[in-house]
């Protein structure tokens, strides 16, 4: 995804551990009274920075401009929130908090697409949680908590040691966040450049039928033509989402198989 005014992601542990802990959790102490407030709660500070988020991307947010959307001054947040590093852990586990959980009928294999799929959505509805490092260092809510608690209960007792479990549910959401990350990057060429990937492709393609060579490139030449015109374009990132997820599921049934 493109980055702007020097954006590089955001990674959990550069706020307060403290408050970042006492906000995504609500057991910190009610913020002081200091004047009217008009109406200010850590919920509605979250949920603007989230709308400034999905509109114009997380290098946008900031306490100032969440303040202006809000219609209140800047300092009157510092008394919710301490800075935009805590702010960014809350409005990820909310996001995160906004996929249903529900248990889907099926075995494990019917469980775990859903759960790409509702992730896959989640990424496109929010694709600033992309900038979000939420592997390594992810924000220690109760939503997120959940969403991985989900995820092992997919693959609960069919066969995998605690630690395949984990590695399975990682691997699922590692796929994911990429597949996620490619479609949103493309999305993104698209509307900063002006160009569809169908006036890319009609002002490119003249110019490489003059070079192209089919028989220098024969495997190239035939199976690009069939993506091409199945796909209308160079790249689906649906198609491929899909494919790539079945595959990795492959993957996990050989293992259970080869448990048998």
């Amino acid at each position: 995804m493109a980055k702007k005014d020097g954006e590089t992601g955001h990674y959990g542990g550069r706020g307060d551990p403290v408050r970042s802990m006492e906000l995504l959790w609500g057991t910190g102490p009610a913020p002081k009274s200091r004047g009217p407030r008009q109406g200010l709660t850590v919920e509605r500070i979250v949920r603007a920075g989230i709308e400034i988020a999905d509109a114009e991307g997380l290098a946008a947010v900031s306490m100032r401009r969440v303040a202006d959307r809000l219609g209140v001054g800047t300092m009157s947040l510092y008394t919710y929130v301490p800075s935009k590093a805590e702010l960014v852990d809350v409005m990820f586990d909310r996001a995160v908090g906004s996929v249903p959980r529900d248990e889907v009928p099926g075995g494990w294999r019917e469980r775990l697409t859903a759960i790409a799929w509702a992730d896959w959505e989640l990424y496109r509805r929010h694709p600033w949680l992309l900038q979000v490092m939420a592997m390594s260092r992810p924000p220690l809510g109760p939503a997120g908590i959940a969403a991985y608690d989900h995820g092992l209960r997919a693959v609960d007792g069919i066969g995998l040691t605690e630690l395949e479990m984990d590695s399975v549910v990682s691997m699922v959401s590692v796929y994911v966040q990429g597949t996620a990350r490619a479609a949103a990057e493309a999305a993104t060429s698209a509307h900063e450049t002006g160009v569809t990937d169908a006036e890319w492709w009609a002002a490119y393609a003249p110019l490489l039928e003059k070079v192209f060579d089919p028989e220098r490139y024969p495997v190239a030449a035939r199976v690009g033509q069939v993506a091409g015109e199945t796909h209308q374009a160079a790249y689906d990132a649906r198609h491929g989402f899909e494919f790539g997820l079945a595959r990795i599921l492959d993957g996990v049934e050989a293992l259970i198989r080869s448990r048998a």
